[in-house]
């Protein structure tokens, strides 16, 4: 039996979603709610929770958010599994874009199916601005997003 073409992807992909489940918690273990733990200058761990998408976008809209993003995160995953599963061994960058976007995707599910909401804990500062409070996940997307437009932006020159 040969191994699958992509089988690099779903490592990639599993190997993030345990990253980010096993740094989530690590905060919730040692971390304190809100309180601030500086690693660097610029640069805290601080324990929250999102009930909303980026940004706490429907943070506070009574529950019903929970449900909304479990479902279009379970519709974006499988997509993503299905585009991976179709996609040819010649796109290797657009595979590992897909493999960190479907990792991120996941990794924030799961915490919404078991907890309701998402653990966040990295914290980016410069002065008195505060970016909002981040995962690992959440990075993995971001990384995923940036190869997207990566790959886009080299197969329109070729």
């Amino acid at each position: 039996m040969s191994v699958p073409r992509w089988w690099w992807c779903w490592w990639l992909s599993g190997a993030v979603i345990a990253l980010d489940q096993i740094t989530k918690w690590l905060a919730e273990t040692w971390l304190i709610f809100h309180q601030p733990v500086p690693v660097l200058p610029s640069f805290n761990l601080t324990l929250t929770y999102n009930t909303g998408a980026a940004f706490s976008f429907l943070a506070g809209a009574g529950g019903w958010q929970r449900w909304f993003f479990l479902g279009l995160g379970s519709l974006v995953s499988i997509g993503l599994i299905i585009w991976l599963w179709r996609l040819k061994s010649e796109h290797p960058w657009l595979s590992a874009a897909l493999a960190f976007i479907l990792a991120g995707a996941v990794g924030n599910l799961i915490d919404r199916a078991w907890l309701g909401q998402v653990i966040d804990f990295i914290q980016i500062y410069y002065g008195q601005w505060y970016f909002p409070v981040f995962n690992i996940a959440d990075i993995s997307i971001n990384i995923g997003a940036g190869l997207l437009v990566m790959d886009s932006l080299l197969r329109r020159n070729t």
